[in-house]
């Protein structure tokens, strides 16, 4: 396809759109947008400019709202971010000694576990979404409930997507630095970037939720997803590893259920012939970052709503079939997923 020219960086304005010039081909594209009953709110950014953002319904876009797991994504810039500043030695460390005390008589299997393979869900434990959500979102302490499932695979194997997985990185994290991950989140991301990182529900045992329910303005994660793509910095201030980001959007796995590859964090599909990478957060909180494109696109929805796959195909399509080509994106097809490799 043909690659756009590369433009200078210029600062997102919060308080005002792009030239209505810049905005107008994107309004056919966002009327269809708004005619999804569960589609709160949508940003579209290009070349460093909010070219277009639209709230249908639910919160203002300056309010946080709850993101439900792309808060997985924001885990993995935080922990890229402690391995970048010698928190965590790498992805291949242990994460056993930083869960201490430890539930009696677990499989000598959980000694394996690794950052790396919590990052990227091949624990092998049995996951703790879905089905077996419940029972693990109910346990007096997930980090224990999490640990002492049965294996499905060895560590390093499939992709077992679980919460819980995540969970335990997040408290391993915080153990390692000392702080809890709130702390972490707004000295880590929230200052760098200028934005509020308002607290989030914490487990029984007083652990902020490693995997699910941060919560962040959409205006505030578009700001995350435009520090990826530039590399890792936003308005010239250094806010995680370029390093991190490459390895981040690196297909690691695949989904047994959706079949999407997933990353660090990150899933990984093309649109229109250019790469995609997005967070993904239960019922449609969607963080779209295309760098081909220059692009940088947010969607949230209603996170109460019961699961819906046919939403989630209606916001793949209205990235891949209405917003792209919007953008200039020349390619056929919607979002799909790659060979790994």
């Amino acid at each position: 396809m043909k690659r756009l020219p590369r433009r200078p960086f210029l600062a997102l304005s919060l308080s005002g759109l792009a030239p209505r010039a810049m905005a107008a081909p994107l309004d056919e594209a966002l009327r269809e947008g708004g005619t999804l009953p569960r589609l709160h709110s949508v940003i579209v950014a290009q070349g460093g400019r909010i070219l277009a953002e639209r709230r249908f319904r639910g919160p203002a876009l300056g309010a946080a709202q709850n993101i439900k797991s792309a808060s997985k994504t924001v885990l993995s810039a935080l922990v890229g971010i402690a391995i970048a500043r010698g928190v965590l030695r790498g992805v291949d460390q242990p994460v056993l000694p930083l869960l201490r005390p430890l539930p009696p008589d677990l499989d000598p299997r959980t000694e394996a576990i690794t950052v790396g393979h919590l990052l990227t869900m091949r624990a092998g434990l049995e996951r703790t979404s879905g089905q077996n959500y419940g029972g693990w979102a109910a346990a007096r302490d997930p980090v224990a409930y999490a640990l002492t499932r049965p294996f499905v695979d060895e560590p390093g194997g499939g992709m077992q997507y679980s919460t819980g997985s995540s969970h335990l990185l997040g408290a391993a994290l915080a153990r390692a630095a000392g702080r809890p991950l709130l702390d972490l989140a707004r000295s880590w991301l929230g200052e760098p970037l200028g934005i509020a990182v308002p607290a989030w529900p914490r487990d029984p045992q007083g652990r902020y939720y490693g995997g699910n329910d941060m919560r962040l303005a959409p205006r505030d994660l578009l700001r995350l997803g435009e520090a990826y793509r530039l590399g890792g910095a936003w308005q010239g201030r250094p806010v995680l590893p370029a390093e991190w980001i490459a390895e981040s959007w690196r297909p690691r796995a695949r989904s047994a259920w959706s079949g999407q590859l997933y990353g660090y964090g990150w899933w990984i599909g093309v649109a229109r012939g250019v790469p995609v990478f997005f967070a993904w957060g239960y019922g449609g909180q969607m963080l779209y970052v295309v760098p081909e494109l220059e692009a940088t696109v947010v969607m949230l929805s209603d996170p109460a709503a019961p699961r819906d796959p046919a939403h989630m195909a209606a916001l793949h399509a209205l990235l891949a079939d209405a917003i792209l080509p919007a953008l200039g994106a020349l390619g056929d097809g919607g979002l799909a997923v790659p060979e790994a490799g």
